[in-house]
């Protein structure tokens, strides 16, 4: 049997025209300009509470965005970079599942939750993900770079060659994850051992 590749991480949007960089809009501004976004970049959009949902975003870029429990039915999230923003209960799940890509760095991802989704290679960075939800996704080669997974839901997750060397605050149940090739920090261990009542010193 072959060894599993590594999954290879998508490539963070970059460059955007300058008349795609929108600042300040709201919901209503933003549906105004269409359906599809392309190479688009929004700066300190409040989109809380907003649906979205049956839009397209393709190489975009939100940064400063609140977009606090907005709706995402049959939204198309491909490659699409989210950077100090707020996603609290946000349900990702809901999301088209063809090309599906996301990256996230300083973010609030509280109560969000990526049901069934297929996120191999995924990087969040420096992320607060407390409460979050990834119940059947795979996260095969997913960062976890200084994240804080306090009480975050694994289960029937594939976390195949995860990296949660400098994560904080999870619980794995071995049995019930994936977790061949995942890496973990001494100081970690605690996490995959809760279930057994085990006590590591």
């Amino acid at each position: 049997m072959k060894p599993r590749r590594k999954p290879a991480a998508l490539r963070k949007p970059d460059y955007f025209p300058a008349e795609h960089v929108l600042t300040g809009y709201d919901a209503p501004r933003l549906r105004a300009l269409g359906r599809e976004f392309e190479q688009f970049r929004f700066v300190s959009c409040d989109l809380g509470e907003a649906n979205l949902g049956n839009l397209r975003f393709e190489d975009c870029l939100f940064e400063r965005c609140n977009l606090t429990t907005a709706k995402l039915g049959g939204t198309a999230l491909q490659n699409v970079a989210f950077a100090d923003c707020k996603l609290l209960g946000v349900a990702f799940g809901a999301c088209q599942d063809m090309l599906f890509g996301v990256h996230f760095d300083h973010c609030q991802l509280r109560y969000a939750s990526f049901g069934g989704k297929r996120m191999a290679g995924t990087r969040f960075g420096q992320c607060s993900l407390d409460e979050a939800d990834f119940t059947n996704a795979d996260l095969s080669g997913a960062v976890f770079q200084d994240c804080d997974l306090t009480r975050t839901v694994f289960h029937d997750t594939v976390l195949a060659g995860a990296d949660f060397t400098t994560a904080t605050g999870f619980s794995l149940d071995p049995e019930n994850n994936t977790l061949a090739g995942a890496r973990f920090a001494l100081a970690g261990l605690p996490g995959l051992l809760d279930k057994y009542g085990l006590v590591v010193e």
